[in-house]
């Protein structure tokens, strides 16, 4: 009897010493399984800075470390677009249920430090901000708004200025939902240079109506094959 205890407890002893060999990680150290991951650089880092940037650097996408943007749109539009992404666009979901590989309790960890992280209380610097979806634009009520608030950067035909690109290509407009122009508009891109809806100094804030006569007049801009050589002014056929 006494031989067969000391046995087990060899055993034991032996069963607890493995994790400690040399080269065999310990728990801690282990890596998590991606629905696992709860760490919000980590899931930012992987699954939103490379086309939103980051509080440090801008990307191709309006940026989300925005206080001013994270003014605008609610927590409901911040996680639903995270969640399922923008149909017709470059903006995928992300959600298990849309594709991506996201569970919602990691949607809503993004939701909430994006808030949490790069929200202001006085972004808005006590302006009412234009609301964050609307529609009913005018074109040509849109092109005299452009003229007035944006061709001095963007140029008078949205082809590219001075100091901003072109906002009429193509290949742009394929890729950017209607609602992203608004939010385009409405939040401008700092990073770039491009002020929000208050403009400058020199210039009046633009109203709703006008913001979304400007979306209309750009949306009227997309070419029916896009990716496409498209014809220059002085290549037209005639």
């Amino acid at each position: 009897m006494r031989g067969r205890i000391l046995t087990v407890c060899a055993l034991v002893a032996w069963a607890a010493g493995c994790d400690r060999l040399p080269g065999r990680p310990r728990r801690a150290d282990r890596p998590l399984r991606p629905s696992q991951v709860m760490d919000f650089a980590t899931l930012y880092g992987e699954n939103c800075a490379g086309c939103h940037g980051d509080a440090g650097r801008p990307g191709a996408a309006v940026a989300l470390a925005d206080p001013v943007y994270l003014a605008v749109v609610d927590d409901a539009t911040l996680r639903r677009v995270t969640a399922d992404g923008v149909p017709g666009t470059a903006m995928p979901g992300f959600a298990r249920r849309a594709g991506g590989s996201l569970t919602d309790e990691q949607v809503d960890l993004l939701v909430r430090e994006m808030r949490s992280r790069w929200g202001r209380p006085g972004a808005l610097a006590g302006a009412t901000a234009p609301p964050y979806a609307a529609t009913g634009g005018d074109p040509q009520r849109g092109a005299r708004a452009y003229a007035v608030h944006c061709a001095s950067c963007h140029g008078p035909t949205g082809a590219g200025g001075e100091h901003g690109g072109s906002i009429v290509d193509g290949s742009y407009l394929a890729l950017v939902s209607d609602q992203g122009l608004r939010t385009t508009v409405v939040v401008g891109r700092p990073a770039l240079g491009m002020p929000d809806w208050r403009g400058d100094a020199t210039r009046q804030p633009m109203s709703p109506q006008e913001i979304a006569d400007v979306v209309a007049w750009l949306a009227g801009k997309r070419q029916p094959f896009p990716g496409q050589p498209y014809p220059s002014e002085e290549h037209t056929d005639g």
